[in-house]
């Protein structure tokens, strides 16, 4: 498939499911991964060294405004881009005093040089065809001084059959039966049949020999004159772990990255 149809089948697949985004990922919407990620996000302001009041921040990749809303509580200003207009039209209708900005997958070509004093994007890169092309436009709309967090992309461990990781998931993870209930999965799994790797929300990056690679993400960061602020791995908590199995194993294992770097100062 093609860059532009990979981009066009994300802006489809995500129109149609904007309004219930939320409910479709317990990975996300639940009180343990909120809570860490609203700590990240509070860190990574702490980091920020331009001297702005208040701080301007670009979600992107915003989806139904899961990073807007952390970063409006910690005082940004906030725009919010993504490629989807229906995920544009209900941020618009849940934040209504926040800046949104379309996108077209390839570039932020809307945007200028040094224009935000933070750049997050959260469970946003295996969804880009370019997805270190978009890293690079993440450093060059950051200000000196200013902070990018990169965030909930599967990092090394997750693709190294970490034997402990396959011990806690064949532990943790309780059945799905409502799955059978939603006719859209037979659906799916038959195109499955014919491209084996059709994914259901258009996924790009998410197979053994084709996914995110945090090495070339530091690697990119460096070169446009930016240093590590700190990187976090963690067990992402999804809503069909077993909780109690969950906390015995979040401290031992992980499949789940976070890292921001910040642009460096002039010395």
């Amino acid at each position: 498939m093609t860059s532009e149809r990979q981009i066009a089948r994300n802006v489809a697949v995500h129109d149609r499911i904007a309004r219930k985004y939320d409910r479709l990922h317990g990975e996300i919407f639940n009180e343990v991964e909120q809570a860490r990620l609203a700590a990240t996000l509070e860190r990574a302001r702490d980091c920020i060294a331009t001297g702005a009041n208040p701080p301007r921040a670009l979600d992107l990749g915003c989806g139904s405004g899961n990073l807007t809303r952390h970063l409006l509580a910690l005082g940004f200003a906030v725009t919010a881009a993504d490629v989807s207009p229906g995920f544009l039209d209900l941020v618009r209708s849940r934040y209504p005093n926040v800046e949104t900005l379309p996108m077209n997958g390839r570039d932020l070509s809307n945007v200028a040089n040094d224009s935000f004093d933070l750049v997050a994007t959260y469970s946003v890169l295996h969804h880009i065809p370019d997805y270190l092309a978009a890293v690079r436009e993440m450093a060059r709309v950051t200000m000196v001084g200013g902070v990018v967090v990169i965030d909930h992309e599967h990092n090394e461990r997750f693709w190294s059959g970490d034997p402990l990781y396959s011990e806690f998931r064949a532990r943790a993870l309780r059945f799905d039966w409502r799955k059978y209930l939603d006719p859209m999965n037979y659906m799916h799994r038959l195109r499955r049949v014919f491209d084996p790797r059709h994914s259901n929300e258009g996924d790009i990056h998410v197979w053994p020999d084709d996914h995110i690679e945090w090495a070339k993400i530091r690697q990119v960061m460096t070169d446009a004159g930016f240093d590590i602020a700190f990187e976090d791995d963690y067990l992402l908590c999804w809503s069909l772990y077993r909780r109690e199995v969950y906390e015995r194993y979040a401290g031992r294992c992980s499949d789940t990255k976070a890292m921001a770097f910040r642009k460096r100062l002039p010395r």
